[in-house]
């Protein structure tokens, strides 16, 4: 596999956003601690814009305030797998 990107993204409560990989993987991942880490971030410490999130071309995490995620960042936060276990041995 090349790369892994995010296919859907829900939002559920709080800072909780359930992830679908390009991989057929998904899982839920609470992302209030990387929301109240970095500054960039202080605009989606409000429930109602961290909500807002979207998909962008990439396909990245994203909100309007420019503050995005990686997927394989998310990933590893919604499955516990880094990517080097989905290469080929």
């Amino acid at each position: 596999m090349e790369s892994v990107y995010l296919i859907e993204a829900q939002y559920r409560v709080g800072y909780r956003i359930f992830l679908r990989f390009n991989t057929g993987e998904s899982g839920a991942v609470d992302l209030n601690e990387v929301v109240h880490q970095y500054q960039a971030a202080e605009p989606i410490r409000d429930r109602d814009r961290f909500a807002a999130f979207y998909l962008d071309a990439w396909p990245t995490l994203a909100w309007p305030c420019g503050f995005d995620m990686a997927p394989a960042s998310l990933y590893f936060m919604a499955t516990g797998r880094s990517l080097f276990e989905l290469a080929p041995a």
